[in-house]
C-alpha cells in the first residue's frame, strides 16, 4: 500500500461495533484495553514496517513508500507512534539506505516521523544463510515437525548467529534504563541472551514465538538445540500462541538444560541467574478492518475473478487461501475434494473450489517441489471431473488485491483451512471476520492453534483422514441455513472479542509486569516466590 496522508490503524476504534449476525450496534470504546507499552519500546523483527523503493517507471526515479496494510506490523505501528519508539529490522528496499542517515535510521511514518526505524544492511550471503538457510531450512521444518526436510548447510548457523548479534548490537545502541525490547519470531532465537547481556539490567526483554514449538522428541534433532534454548532464556517473557507450545518449550528446557529450574505450575524457568516467564496468548486479527473491507468490496471485483476463471455466478463457492508451504496441507485438501466429488456427484457442476496459493520461499527446493505437486494435482483432478462449462477446482497463484480477497471471503459458502500443523492460522479468523452476512461455514484442521479458539463452532477436520475430510465437506454444504448462521455468529463473537488489539494489550500487560519486576529489582507481583503470583497460562 502506498503511503497516504490518512492512515488506517489496526488499533483505531470508533463508536460502532459489529453484531455477529452482520449488523451494527453502538458501544462505548474500552480505552483501557488499548495496547500501552510501559517504557520506551524497541521492536525487533525480520521484516520492516516501511519500505522505500525507487519508481523505475519514473525517469527521475522518485521514491515511494510501502506501508503496513495488516497483521502484526500494522498493529504495532501505532503503538510505536504513541511511544516515540524504535523499530529495528532488515532493510530490503532498494532505496532504504539512500533515505536513511549515517546510522541507517529514518523517521517514520513519512507524514509525522513519530518514531525511528533502524535498518540493518544485510549482505546477500547473510540473507541467504540467516533467513533462507537456518531460519527456514532448519527452524521452520523442525518446529513444524517436518524433520525429514531439515537441511543443514555449511555456515548457515554461523551466519544466523552473526545476524542475531548484529540485531543485538543495534538494540544496545538504542536501549536505556526504561526500555522494553519486544522481539518477534523465530529469526532471533539467539539474540535475547546477547541483548540481555548488553543493555541496562532494568530494561525488559520479551519475545513472541509465532510458530509452533515442537515436542522434546522432535527438538532433539535441532543441530543447535542448547544454544537456541539458552538464547531464548535471555528473555524475561516468552510468548506462544497456545498452551501446548508453551508446555513443549518448558519440557525441552527441562530435558536439555539440567541446570535450569523449571516450575511447570508457575510456568517459569530460572537459568544463569535470570528468570523467564512463559505465557500463552492466541493472536487475533484486525476483525473490524476485515469486516469493513468485506462490506465495502466492489462486486465487480468478484465478477472479474469469476469471468476470468470461467466460474458461474450461481456456483456454490468453496475457498482456500494459503502460502505454498508444505505445512498447509494443500495436497491433503485436494485429495479430500477429489473423494468428495467422487462420492457426491450431485455437487458436480454446482460447487467450485477456488484455491488461492501464494508462492513462498521458492529458492528452497522443498518449496519448489511442493508447488509443482500441488499444480499437477489440480490439473489431474480437473481432467477427471471437469465438463465443458465447469471445473471443480480453480487454482491461482496470482496476486489478489485486498478488496478482491475480501469479496471472495464474503462470498464463499465454505472455507477450508487444513494445515498439517500451524502455530495459529490467521486466515481462519480473517474469513470469519469477513463473513459479514454470517452465512458461511469454516472447516478447520484440529492441528492449528486457531482450533483451540474456534474449533467448537467450526467443522473440525483431520487433514490426513481423506474419507472423514470429504464427509465434512459434504456436511458443511448440507447444513441448514439457521445452523450455519448459529455457528458463524458464535465464531464472529470469538474473533471480534479476541482481536489483534486484545492480543497486543494482553501482551503488554505481561510485558508491564516483567518490566516492573526489572525496575523494582524483583519485588513485583511477577516474582515467582511472591504469594500474590498468578500463573500465566
Amino acid at each position: 500500500m502506498r503511503v497516504t496522508d490518512e492512515r488506517l490503524s489496526s488499533t483505531n476504534t470508533d463508536n460502532r461495533s459489529i453484531r455477529t449476525d452482520g449488523g451494527d450496534r453502538s458501544l462505548r470504546t474500552d480505552r483501557s484495553r488499548e495496547p500501552n507499552c510501559p517504557g520506551s519500546l524497541i521492536v525487533v523483527s525480520n521484516r520492516q514496517p516501511y519500505r522505500h523503493e525507487y519508481d523505475e517507471s519514473d525517469d527521475e526515479r522518485s521514491v515511494s513508500v510501502d506501508e503496513p496494510t495488516g497483521g502484526l506490523t500494522a498493529g504495532l505501528d501505532p503503538v510505536c507512534q504513541r511511544t516515540n519508539g524504535t523499530w529495528i529490522a532488515w532493510g530490503d528496499g532498494d532505496a532504504d539506505f539512500d533515505v536513511a542517515d549515517d546510522r541507517h535510521c529514518v523517521s517514520v511514518p513519512p507524514s509525522s516521523g513519530a518514531y525511528t526505524l533502524r535498518r540493518l544492511d544485510l549482505s546477500e550471503d547473510a540473507v541467504d544463510s540467516y533467513y533462507r538457510g537456518f531460519s527456514n531450512r532448519v527452524l521452520w521444518p523442525l518446529c513444524h515437525g517436518f524433520t525429514d526436510l531439515l537441511e543443514e548447510r555449511p555456515n548457515d548457523f554461523e551466519w544466523y548467529r552473526s545476524v542475531n548479534d548484529q540485531f543485538a548490537t543495534a538494540v544496545a545502541d538504542h536501549a536505556d534504563d526504561d526500555s522494553v525490547v519486544w522481539i518477534q519470531d523465530y529469526h532471533f532465537a539467539l539474540a535475547p541472551r546477547t541483548i540481555r547481556d548488553s543493555i541496562p539490567s532494568s530494561a525488559a526483554v520479551a519475545q513472541f514465538w509465532h510458530i509452533p514449538w515442537p515436542t522434546p522428541e522432535t527438538f532433539r534433532d535441532c543441530p543447535a538445540a542448547v544454544g537456541i534454548l539458552e538464547g531464548l532464556l535471555g528473555n524475561d517473557l516468552l510468548g506462544f500462541h497456545v498452551d501446548r507450545y508453551a508446555k513443549n518449550f518448558l519440557e525441552c528446557v527441562e530435558r536439555a538444560l539440567p541446570s535450569a529450574t523449571v516450575d511447570r505450575d508457575r510456568h517459569t524457568v530460572r537459568y544463569d541467574g535470570e528468570a523467564t516467564t512463559v505465557v500463552a496468548t492466541p493472536m487475533g486479527v484486525d476483525a473490524k478492518r476485515y469486516d469493513r473491507n468485506a462490506r465495502s468490496a466492489d462486486p465487480s471485483r468478484l465478477s472479474s475473478v469469476f469471468s476470468t476463471n470461467g466460474v458461474s455466478s450461481e456456483t456454490v463457492l468453496g475457498l482456500g487461501v494459503d502460502r505454498l508451504d508444505y505445512t498447509k496441507g494443500i495436497p491433503e485438501r485436494l485429495a479430500a475434494l477429489e473423494r468428495f466429488f467422487e462420492r457426491n456427484p450431485r455437487w458436480r457442476g454446482s460447487f467450485t473450489f477456488v484455491q488461492k496459493a501464494t508462492p513462498s520461499r521458492t529458492e528452497i527446493p522443498a518449496y519448489q517441489r511442493y508447488g509443482e505437486f500441488v499444480r499437477d494435482e489440480v490439473e489431474r483432478i480437473n481432467r477427471r471431473f471437469a465438463t465443458e462449462d465447469w471445473r471443480p477446482i480453480v487454482y491461482t497463484d496470482s496476486y489478489l488485491e485486498t478488496e478482491t480477497l475480501a469479496a471472495l471471503y464474503r462470498r464463499a459458502e465454505v472455507m477450508i483451512v487444513s494445515p498439517l500443523v500451524d502455530g495459529m492460522n490467521l486466515v481462519a479468523q480473517e474469513y470469519v471476520a469477513s463473513s459479514s452476512d454470517a452465512d458461511g461455514t469454516l472447516l478447520l484442521s484440529d492441528r492449528t492453534g486457531a482450533h483451540e479458539r474456534l474449533g467448537s463452532h467450526a467443522f473440525t477436520i483431520d487433514p490426513t483422514d481423506v474419507d472423514g475430510f470429504a464427509r465434512r465437506i459434504d456436511d458443511a454444504l448440507s447444513t441448514p441455513r439457521h445452523e450455519r448462521r448459529r455457528r458463524m455468529s458464535a465464531l464472529r463473537n470469538r474473533v471480534f472479542d479476541r482481536d489483534i488489539g486484545w492480543w497486543m494489550a494482553t501482551q503488554f500487560d505481561w510485558i508491564r509486569r516483567v518490566h516492573d519486576d526489572r525496575q523494582h529489582e524483583g519485588h513485583s507481583d511477577l516474582d515467582p516466590d511472591s504469594p500474590e503470583y498468578t500463573s500465566p497460562i
